[in-house]
This record gives structure tokens, C-alpha cells and sequence, in this order.
């Protein structure tokens, strides 16, 4: 393989490499119908995400009575803890169908602090490492400073001799 293949090769794995940072990630939608309007907001519905126990899951809409909802007839629990939002103020519920309780995105917050799996800590060490390692300036060396010094007085005191010019 000669060195005019390899070059070759190498542009186009690096083409092969941006053509994949040009594809943009598709956002989140809700599934049509399951998207809750604003006066629906107003009447206290909600967009409950039910996962099964299989692994599977499915949007469902239903209103808030009495801080609970009734998915498949049997009542389980909706408080404002159990509510998430999204930037554009539509209300989430994630609803394990095994149990009454859905997730509670505090509740998870708080433990993954005690177990130490929280992401915060290792994002500041980050993002301290990069700025330091970015901001660091390599170093002239001590024999390089001497000779660069010898060399400026060699043509100080050539110049001299010489009758500056």
C-alpha cells in the first residue's frame, strides 16, 4: 500500500466522519392526540407515559382528581412531585403499570447524590480540567534562554565594534 492510498484513505474516513456530525437528532414529540392543549392544561390533564412490565410503553392522557388518576380502574398517585414539565410547560407523568407510585424525579435526584452517581461534581472536575489544560503555556526551556541571549549580546557587541553600521 503505497503512501498516496493511505492519504486517500484517510480523507475518506475523515468525509465519512463529518458527514456524520452533519446529521441532526430529530427532537422529541408527543404522540398525536396525546399532547395535552391548554385549556386541557387549565382542566388539570395530564400525559401519563405507562411502562409495562414487559418493557414496553404507552402514552396515555387522563385528568388529575384529587392529586390521583385512574389508569385502569384502579387510582394511582399524580401530586405535584410526581408532575415534570418540559420547556414548553407540557405536564409528564412516568407511571411504572406495577405500581401506584410513578417516578419522582426528587426522590431519584437525592439518591443518586447519596450513592455518589450523580453527574454534577464530575462536570465542574471537567470542565476545571479543560480550562487549565487549555490556559497552560509550554515553557521556554533554560538553555534556550542562554543561547538566545548570547546570541543578541554577540551582535550588540559586533555592532559596536563594527561602528553600528
Amino acid at each position: 500500500m503505497g503512501l498516496t492510498e493511505e492519504i486517500n484513505s484517510l480523507k475518506e474516513q475523515i468525509n465519512k466522519l463529518e458527514e456524520m456530525d452533519k446529521v441532526k437528532t430529530k427532537k422529541f414529540k408527543f404522540p398525536f392526540g396525546k399532547k395535552i392543549t391548554s385549556k386541557q392544561k387549565a382542566s388539570n390533564f395530564v400525559t401519563v407515559l405507562v411502562i409495562n412490565e414487559n418493557g414496553t410503553y404507552k402514552f396515555e392522557k387522563y385528568k388529575i382528581e384529587d392529586q390521583t388518576i385512574l389508569h385502569r380502574k384502579i387510582p394511582r398517585l399524580a401530586s405535584s412531585g410526581y408532575v415534570m414539565f418540559d420547556k414548553k410547560g407540557n405536564p409528564l407523568i412516568i407511571l411504572p403499570n406495577w405500581s401506584v407510585e410513578p417516578f419522582n424525579p426528587i426522590s431519584s435526584y437525592k439518591k443518586s447524590l447519596e450513592d455518589g452517581t450523580n453527574t454534577i461534581g464530575y462536570r465542574l472536575l471537567m470542565d476545571r480540567m479543560q480550562r487549565e489544560q487549555t490556559t497552560q503555556k509550554p515553557k521556554m526551556s533554560g538553555m534556550l534562554k542562554w543561547i538566545i541571549g548570547i546570541g543578541l549580546a554577540g551582535i550588540i557587541i559586533y555592532a559596536l565594534l563594527t561602528g553600528g553600521g
